[in-house]
């Protein structure tokens, strides 16, 4: 575990070290920009830490209807939805859902918050192989006569790789199904204006097309969104029990929100710069002969052979002053990776750091091998 004694962007302190930071998800690097910090230290003097209240009662506040109207502005949406966590938005989608399906169809490799929302009454819950869009429709062939939602990640979390979309959107029409999309890591990431997956593969607006969304990755702050028509968040309203009974978020970080989403308005070039580095840092990371995947995202793994390997490598960066976490959990069986999460704040001067570090470790590790 890294304990951290100060901020979070691209350089992070911990144990009285300065070290490179490819880790987390502040792929815009708004967690900490001075905008936000100044928007978070207004709405403290002004509204306190927290109402304590859920949003049922009396936890809104102006900034919470400011920030579901830029939501809804950013998604080219009638409205918004907020609530306390990104995690929470696939339990809410799900109970407000219930009745129009029967079975759910989840990706192998789906986020555990996808995992934890399947209601216990579920009728029926079957995974499809990994990002493969002729297993889903083999299942759902064979499932015909029941009610089908299919849930997925947009980008895969600990892989970077984006669901083939166009490819499921055929398939969910075809069997008259609702399609879920957990689009956590591809908000403010991919698409034309940064509205994720669907915005990615020009899909059009369907209604049986659902985002669940969150402002604590590239956004760089904290809760859950779902936007849509505003039938759509009425009923979130006034018919999600986890949406009812949860703490409200609060104002400072309502007001985080609403920074993060004028300058990522403002700065249309962002997503650009952040998507070239993580092109550079992915070709170089092919060219040493690490194994990977090969998508147009922020998220890099390098995939090796054993965990002890992948444990050395992560050691090896951060004994160099590179953070890039081994991860453990909830990793693909016998799949065993760092994870290499680029920022847009991320200097040249740090992703040659990096390369040049993972490149020394590949020579030292082949060379033992012979």
């Amino acid at each position: 575990m890294i304990l951290l004694n100060g901020e979070v962007g691209n350089y992070i302190y911990s144990k009285g070290r300065q070290y490179s930071y490819f880790a987390g998800n502040n792929y815009l690097g708004l967690a900490a920009h001075p905008q936000v910090k100044e928007a978070v230290i207004r709405a403290v003097e002004k509204y306190g830490v927290n109402f304590a209240a859920s949003r049922h009662t009396t936890g809104t506040s102006d900034l919470h209807l400011e920030l579901e109207s830029a939501l809804a502005s950013f998604k080219g949406k009638e409205d918004a939805v907020v609530f306390a966590s990104g995690y929470q938005g696939n339990s809410i989608l799900l109970e407000i859902l219930k009745g129009s399906y029967s079975t759910i169809f989840i990706d192998q490799s789906a986020h555990a918050s996808i995992i934890s929302a399947i209601p216990a009454d579920v009728v029926k819950m079957m995974y499809y192989d990994h990002c493969d869009a002729v297993h889903l429709d083999y299942l759902l062939e064979y499932n015909r006569g029941s009610k089908p939602l299919v849930i997925t990640d947009g980008i895969f979390a600990l892989t970077g790789e984006i669901a083939p979309l166009n490819q499921i959107y055929d398939i969910v029409r075809k069997h008259n199904a609702i399609l879920v999309v957990d689009d956590a890591h591809a908000t403010g990431v991919l698409g034309v204006s940064g509205r994720g997956t669907p915005e990615h593969f020009n899909l059009p607006d369907d209604p049986n097309i659902y985002q669940t969304e969150t402002m604590s990755k590239a956004l760089g702050g904290y809760g859950g969104f779902i936007s849509g028509s505003r039938v759509l968040t009425e009923i979130i309203r006034e018919g999600s029990p986890t949406y009812q009974a949860s703490t409200a978020l609060p104002p400072p970080i309502a007001a985080a929100g609403i920074a993060s989403l004028t300058i990522i308005r403002e700065n249309p070039g962002l997503r650009t710069d952040l998507l070239d580095r993580a092109w550079k840092i992915r070709e170089a990371v092919t060219g040493m002969d690490f194994q990977t995947t090969h998508f147009r995202t922020p998220v890099i793994p390098i995939i090796l052979d054993a965990p002890e390997k992948a444990a050395e490598l992560s050691l090896f960066l951060e004994e160099n002053g590179v953070i890039a976490p081994f991860m453990k959990y909830p990793v693909r069986k016998a799949m065993h990776q760092i994870r290499i999460a680029v920022s847009v704040t991320h200097t040249d001067d740090q992703i040659n750091q990096l390369l040049e570090l993972l490149k020394k470790w590949k020579d030292k590790n082949e060379s033992n091998q012979n």
